[in-house]
């Protein structure tokens, strides 16, 4: 299907706003096991999202449906496609908003297209070089490499165009002592390869596997003091991007208020949070949303105090937010003290988790234990079993965060973050 012929179907099918969205994609596919080249390929594809929209009772009310138009369809069956999204949009009913207009800052980036060959060549080099041994090696890894060429284009006017990477890669490791084995596994994404940044994370997914083996049960502590990194501190971080999201706003979900601090009395560090334009390495740069919005910096949470909300369109409109847009990157400024000081005193630091999530509604967080760190009386013991949980709401008044920060992918953090009165549940056999 012709993205312009597309174009001039949805121009003449009676809806009242449309919106397009192109996204034409080279990915560079690679299956390894152990260092062995199992298969690849080298694919095209090409998305067409459409979104029609309807107004009721005088504008007060819009209806909206959309999906996807196959890049095979003829032009008959993109019509009936489109005809089928126009009568869907008659059975929803919203509060009218608009859609996003031309913005005079809002550049077309097409630029250089990135080399998905050279990305993938970066990955295997970093998987070669991975200092293994007898006892902890790579087991298989899958690699993503690849770059999209997004256009986007609206009833209002908007028409831009950007390319950018992105890159992923599953790595599954293993250590061993005597018949016991344990697999790690990391699923790592970014713009292209940061060839440093890789080495640093699975060379630690490496000592994460060999002191598993050494790990005995957590403890049964009752309460105590966790440090989270990795992509457990980004699931705590995710609760406050959440929460100043203006959907999350209209439906009820934030009580957070634009000018209010999210605590009356702070003991520990205050959260700055930022929208980003740009990030270095991050898949997610561009120089507009989904919607067409000009994408830039803006200051969020400012010294532990809300300054603004973002989101789409929609709730963008019903907030009164005339100049929303959905950012791509977060960064959160680091803390008073170093990683080193907050290792100090009794503490569990958390490196590895089954699964850990933190519920962006509620503020609670709940995670079991694959490995950890017990830090206790000067001495340092490797844990496993149990969990963690609380509430986010009873961590932000002495939050603490390390100077030092680390990225993942589109999010830029501390690297370490220490929560106070977090509740352990101990092992099996503690």
């Amino acid at each position: 299907m012709n993205t312009e012929r597309l174009i001039e179907l949805l121009k003449s099918c009676g809806a009242d706003a449309w919106e397009l969205t192109c996204d034409d994609a080279d990915i560079w596919e690679f299956y390894f096991i152990r260092h062995a080249l199992d298969q690849n390929r080298v694919r095209s594809t090409r998305h067409l999202g459409v979104r029609v929209y309807r107004r009721f009772e005088d504008g007060k009310y819009l209806g909206s449906a959309g999906g996807e138009i196959p890049p095979t369809a003829t032009e008959a069956d993109a019509s009936a496609a489109i005809g089928g999204f126009l009568s869907a949009a008659a059975f929803v009913r919203n509060p009218a908003y608009t859609l996003n207009a031309p913005a005079g800052e809002v550049l077309s980036d097409v630029g250089a297209a990135p080399d998905p060959a050279e990305s993938a060549k970066a990955f295997m080099e970093v998987l070669r070089s991975l200092p293994e041994t007898q006892t902890e090696r790579v087991n298989s890894y899958e690699i993503f490499t690849g770059s999209h060429r997004v256009r986007y284009i609206n009833s209002e006017g908007v028409d831009v165009t950007a390319l950018r990477p992105s890159s992923m890669a599953e790595v599954v490791l293993n250590a061993s002592r005597g018949a016991h084995e344990i697999e790690v596994y990391r699923k790592l994404t970014c713009g292209t390869c940061d060839k440093a940044a890789l080495c640093k994370a699975l060379e630690a997914a490496l000592r994460t596997g060999r002191d598993r083996l050494a790990a005995v049960p957590t403890p049964a502590l009752g309460t105590c003091d966790v440090l989270f990194s990795g992509t457990a501190a980004a699931e705590l971080y995710g609760y406050f991007i959440s929460r100043v999201n203006a959907a999350f706003k209209v439906r009820g979900y934030s009580d957070w208020e634009t000018g209010k601090p999210l605590c009356e009395s702070v003991r520990g560090d205050r959260v700055t949070l930022k929208a980003l334009a740009f990030l270095p390495n991050s898949s997610r740069n561009t120089p507009f949303d989904a919607e067409g919005a000009p994408v830039r910096d803006a200051l969020l949470i400012g010294d532990g105090t809300v300054r603004r909300f973002v989101g789409n369109r929609q709730f963008s409109c019903y907030l009164g937010l005339a100049d929303s847009f959905q950012p791509g990157n977060y960064a959160v400024s680091g803390g008073s003290e170093s990683a080193e000081a907050l290792r100090t005193g009794t503490c569990l630091e958390a490196v590895d988790f089954s699964d850990f999530q933190a519920d962006p509604v509620t503020g609670d967080i709940a995670g079991e234990i694959r490995l950890a760190y017990l830090r206790e009386g000067g001495k340092v013991t490797p844990v496993t079993g149990g969990s963690v949980s609380g509430n986010m709401r009873d961590f932000i008044p002495s939050l603490r965060m390390s100077r030092e920060l680390w990225q993942q992918d589109n999010l830029l953090l501390p690297a370490l973050t220490r929560l106070s009165g977090v509740h352990i549940a101990g092992g099996a056999g503690a």
